[in-house]
């Protein structure tokens, strides 16, 4: 793709509404509650948020200097950026993280869906006689209708981002990204209404550092980045849309505060609900698709509670997963010189199969099992504890040890046009080159 045909974000509100977007997705509503609940509480939200800060943050501002300054995919950026060296690689590992995440990620996007159906058919109204977890279990381990609804959300997905970055992706996230503040807005007022949440409250932000250990620390760093959509080469392609014009420093201010926010809303809105009717806040996945049913048809009102949740946690998915397949799709653009359309449908047929067999390895019995996980926990696994810790240590080594620091002053003043004081650029650029890698490289050896 020349530079003269590349596209890009239309206004710096649109850019940001996208990046934010990208972040705040299944990680936040499906994930984090479930973390939260199985390491302990408030000690592992002030973790998560110090690691958001000191790793996360320059992480992010690294990949978008890559992408802006590369103005190209994730391994298009690093090759313009390092011609004739090996850097290039790093971005085939952005690819690899995108191609593990979305293979087990359409598939909880079609669970969303499905639950979103069921919601509507008043499935959760009050008094509803049903085993949730043998629903769930029946459904989840299904051959055929986990498909059908991972198709829908898959083309769902394919659609806005066939449009292109403005009509789509950036269209998109301008109008879903208010109305999915708004949605979690309305549960967490709802849950704060029921006796009891006060002690959701408590085991939220009780901070008890006797649990934390070395997983714990993982699995924070994990989420920080699949939250913040590090490591997979998605705020490079981002980035690479970023007009010049635009303050990096404010867009990962801005993105890693409201993917926080919302990430505890979420939490807000889950947890002491769940407290309320006396519930364990540590099932997993089962929190949101187990739990959370049941939650519904005992909570007065719980049918419409239901609909604005499941609505959320759809419109959080999409949000999240048009950014993974842009970058797929933009790295087959680029490298094969195929049509934005064409390079959509080579998506789609490689998100359907791998789709359908981390569906397939959730079945009882199952031979697509390796190491005792289905393929679907290993991917989710490898995904974020290794294949995206490993891409952004090479991505801030890059930045940090390899780009000239004259240009990542440039990149973080906009070539002069952004006020960004001194002190502010050498605190990021210090966690870049040092604190970052020393502590990711410190928690994978852990």
């Amino acid at each position: 793709m020349k530079e003269s045909d590349r596209s890009g974000f239309g206004s710096r509100f649109g850019a940001i509404l996208a990046m934010v977007g990208s972040a705040v997705g299944l990680g936040n509503i499906w994930r984090f509650p479930y973390l939260v609940g199985e390491n302990g509480g408030g000690a592992f939200i002030l973790i998560y948020i110090v690691f958001s800060i000191l790793i996360s943050l320059p992480v992010f501002c690294a990949e978008v200097i890559i992408g802006r300054r590369g103005r190209a995919s994730a391994v298009g950026a690093f090759r313009n950026l390092a011609p004739g060296s090996k850097w290039h690689l790093a971005g085939y590992l952005s690819i690899l993280a995108v191609f593990l995440i979305l293979s087990f990620y359409s598939v909880v996007g079609g669970w969303s869906i499905k639950y979103l159906v069921d919601s509507a058919m008043l499935k959760f109204s009050a008094g509803a006689d049903a085993d949730f977890s043998e629903l769930f279990s029946s459904f989840s381990t299904a051959t055929w209708s986990p498909l059908i609804y991972m198709l829908v959300f898959i083309l769902i997905n394919s659609a806005v981002v066939i449009l292109g970055v403005k009509n789509g992706i950036e269209r998109f996230s301008k109008w879903m990204m208010p109305l999915l503040f708004l949605l979690i807005l309305i549960l967490v007022v709802r849950s704060a209404c029921l006796p009891g949440a006060g002690v959701g409250y408590n085991y939220l932000f009780h901070a008890d550092f006797t649990k934390i250990n070395s997983d714990t620390l993982m699995a924070a760093l994990g989420q920080s980045f699949f939250s913040m959509s590090l490591g997979m080469g998605a705020m490079i392609i981002y980035g690479s849309y970023v007009s010049r014009k635009d303050s990096i420093a404010s867009h990962a201010v801005v993105t890693l505060s409201l993917d926080t926010l919302f990430a505890i809303l979420a939490a807000c809105a889950i947890m002491p609900a769940v407290f309320s009717f006396g519930l364990q806040p540590n099932q997993g996945p089962g929190l949101v698709f187990v739990t959370l049913p049941y939650l519904f048809s005992n909570m007065p009102l719980g049918t419409i509670v239901a609909i604005f949740f499941f609505i959320s946690l759809l419109l959080a998915a999409i949000s999240s997963a048009i950014s993974l397949l842009e970058v797929m799709t933009s790295f087959l653009i680029e490298e094969f010189h195929l049509s934005r359309r064409q390079a959509v449908t080579i998506c789609i047929a490689i998100q359907v199969v791998f789709g359908t067999l981390c569906s397939f390895s959730l079945q009882a019995g199952s031979p697509l099992k390796l190491a005792g996980l289905s393929l679907f926990d290993l991917f989710d696994k490898v995904s974020s504890d290794y294949v995206m810790t490993i891409g952004a240590l090479l991505t801030v080594i890059f930045v940090g040890w390899k780009i000239k620091r004259s240009d990542y002053l440039d990149e973080m003043t906009s070539g002069g046009a952004v006020h960004l004081p001194r002190w502010a650029a050498e605190v990021i650029y210090w966690l870049i080159k040092v604190v970052a890698p020393l502590a990711i490289l410190a928690i994978l050896i852990l």
